[in-house]
């Protein structure tokens, strides 16, 4: 997600301005890759760059983040003003990658204060632009929380399939069903195969309404469904097909199928 997970059509707005490029849950990601990922992003002008986890209580990272900014700031001249006492920085990018997460993480480490900006595992959580949030005292630093941003088109199907893994899309946009043909796909591709033991599957499967039967059966994710017979209509209980997709996607949502990095 180091890339798909951007939204191209800020980067010409970016330029113009010093900024971060924070990449966020890294206690998600696989990062033996981390280097590899730093050099393509300098190579595309991108220098300036994070790994966070906001999510933890203390995160080492964060604490670097709030000297960064200034640093920069000090180093660029058209914002380096004397009269400047306070900052007032926006905090933008796509749906649900710990915007407003990363707001609160700053309070907490910097003000030692209570989250200010409400966050959920879903897109969409924010709505609009909030008012101007606290982050720092010294400097005295706000940030303006902001709603996730799409691009109007995804350059490609592959893109937003790993945008709606990630939870970027809303699921039923997309089809539960969909997103979690597309993760066993990604799994198996890059060799991680922690979903056999997981769910007591036998061994590795490309079929995914084999691996969702199992699952279902394995949690009882169940539905009664009416069929129509030559002899009248019986009632039967069925194996949900859904629900049993909804839970294998939230496990890899929730890292319990083992760290992944997607491009």
């Amino acid at each position: 997600m180091p890339f798909s997970g951007r939204n191209p059509m800020f980067q010409e707005t970016l330029d113009a301005k010093p900024h971060v490029l924070i990449l966020n849950k890294m206690d998600l990601a696989d990062l033996s890759s981390q280097q590899r990922i730093l050099k393509k992003l300098e190579k595309d002008g991108v220098r300036n760059v994070l790994f966070t986890d906001c999510l933890k209580q203390r995160d080492e990272n964060i604490k670097k983040l709030v000297p960064m900014v200034m640093d920069i700031i000090g180093n660029t001249p058209r914002f380096n003003r004397d009269e400047n006492t306070n900052y007032c920085l926006m905090v933008i990018g796509v749906p649900n990658v710990g915007k407003s997460s990363l707001i609160n993480s700053l309070r907490r480490t910097n003000l030692k204060k209570g989250r200010a900006s409400r966050v959920g595992g879903e897109p969409g959580i924010t709505k609009a632009v909030l008012t101007r949030i606290q982050v720092s005292e010294r400097p005295i630093i706000y940030l303006l929380d902001t709603p996730g941003v799409l691009p109007p088109k995804i350059e490609s199907v592959e893109t937003g399939m790993k945008l709606a893994l990630c939870g970027t899309i809303l699921d039923h946009l997309v089809g539960e069903d969909i997103i979690a043909d597309y993760l066993l796909y990604s799994l198996n591709r890059l060799g991680k195969f922690s979903y056999v033991e997981k769910y007591d599957l036998q061994e590795p499967s490309d079929d995914i309404q084999h691996v969702l039967k199992h699952i279902a059966v394995k949690l009882k994710k169940t539905q009664r469904v009416t069929a129509i017979t030559g002899v009248g209509n019986i009632t039967v209980t069925i194996p949900n097909y859904t629900a049993a997709a909804y839970d294998f996607i939230r496990a890899f949502r929730k890292g319990e199928l083992g760290q992944v990095m997607l491009d």
